[in-house]
């Protein structure tokens, strides 16, 4: 019956090779005792060997993750779905579901974790970019309205945070508009919103939420600290903005 059983241990030991998840036998101590080539290919490694030098929380981006899931197995005896992100050797980082049992040798009473992992790295990087089309302004790269509404539920957790807000409109913006058509009014706005970019802080989103109208967003700003990076902003404006633009705070 080889081939034809799941008991059969040829049958078993193909599905190892083949299946495209990896599967690993660790200790639970988190040595890495065996692997299917799917596993392998994860880590980006050829073989068991070149992993021995590592226990299971040097390959996690976040350790503490590898104690909570220790700390379900050993309250239920399995873990499903645990998602991880895994650090590999090379540096390289892939963001992974872990499927995990524990397994008792009868004979000798020790514990084995034997898993199965699913690389969903592509989906993650795919829910990222939605995530990021869904906040950002397609035309001119900075964040939109929405972005707005994510922060306004921060604000509202936090109520005793501080922040400030920089309005900046763009001087006879719809005249120009009319005389030059769209097109280079299009232009217009792409490069006012890499003015405010280059010129704020990485933490200070710039948010276009009219027309030719940005709000550069100042977390954990006083009114003066506010005023000042108002007035640093209005300099470097007259000095290089694209076109005038008005600002107020």
């Amino acid at each position: 019956m080889r081939y034809r059983s799941l008991s059969d241990p040829d049958t078993l030991l193909q599905f190892a090779r083949n299946l495209g998840e990896g599967l690993y036998i660790t200790s639970t101590d988190g040595r890495i005792l065996d692997a299917n080539p799917a596993f392998l290919t994860m880590f980006g490694v050829q073989s068991v060997a070149e992993l021995a030098p590592y226990a299971a929380t040097d390959l996690l981006v976040d350790p503490q993750q590898r104690d909570l899931q220790r700390e379900l197995l050993a309250r239920d005896g399995l873990v499903r779905d645990f998602e991880l992100e895994l650090r590999r050797p090379d540096g390289q980082v892939r963001t992974v579901l872990d499927t995990s049992y524990v397994v008792v040798d009868p004979e000798t009473g020790e514990a084995f974790y034997h898993g199965v992992l699913v690389d969903i790295t592509p989906r993650k990087q795919l829910e990222a970019e939605l995530v990021e089309l869904s906040t950002h302004d397609a035309l001119t790269g900075a964040l939109n309205r929405r972005y707005l509404d994510q922060l306004d539920d921060q604000f509202r957790q936090d109520p005793g945070g501080q922040w400030g807000c920089l309005f900046v409109d763009i001087d006879h913006f719809k005249q120009y508009n009319d005389e030059f058509g769209h097109q280079a009014g299009d232009r217009f706005l792409v490069r006012m919103a890499r003015f405010l970019m280059r010129h704020v802080r990485a933490e200070e989103a710039v948010v276009r939420v009219g027309g030719d109208e940005f709000v550069v967003i100042l977390i954990e700003a006083d009114d003066a600290q506010a005023q000042a990076i108002a007035e640093r902003l209005r300099e470097s404006a007259e000095r290089s903005a694209p076109v005038p633009v008005s600002l107020g705070w």
